[in-house]
């Protein structure tokens, strides 16, 4: 009876083995999953970009083609009661609010998509590794 006390748990090592398996398994799907987490959370971020520069480019599309028909068109309407400067002056001013206001508007989606880097991936990797350390630690004990 103290001979089985004392010779090795062939138990022992197959749970061992298993253990490892099932950790390099479960490593392996949590790799996979922070990775499409990564792509999901830039995808979006890159789509935000994308919103901003459009909306800046819409801002120099009016500020160069619309403006200069348009411009034409509402001096002479303008002048059959201001000056033409005056006409001109104000043209110039209403064209400058609206760009100013397309241009606050791309910044804006610019920021929201920045950083480009994936945040919430980054910060469960870092959850993901810390508890790894934790149950390392206490299988050691």
């Amino acid at each position: 009876m103290e001979s089985s006390t004392m010779s090795p748990n062939p138990n022992s090592e197959k749970s061992l083995a298993e253990l490892t398996k099932q950790l390099t398994d479960q490593t392996s799907a949590l790799a996979q999953k922070e990775i499409e987490l990564a792509k999901a959370e830039l995808t979006a971020k890159g789509r935000r970009i994308g919103i901003g520069a459009g909306a800046f480019g819409g801002a120099g599309a009016l500020g160069f083609y619309a403006l200069g028909a348009l411009t034409a068109t509402l001096i002479l309407v303008l002048t059959t009661f201001l000056e033409p400067w005056i006409a001109a002056a104000i043209v110039t001013v209403v064209y400058a609010a609206i760009a100013g206001i397309l241009a606050l508007m791309g910044k804006k989606k610019v920021e929201q998509g920045s950083p480009p880097v994936p945040e919430q991936a980054i910060e469960s990797t870092k959850r993901d590794i810390e508890h790894t350390k934790q149950r390392a630690k206490e299988g050691r004990r």
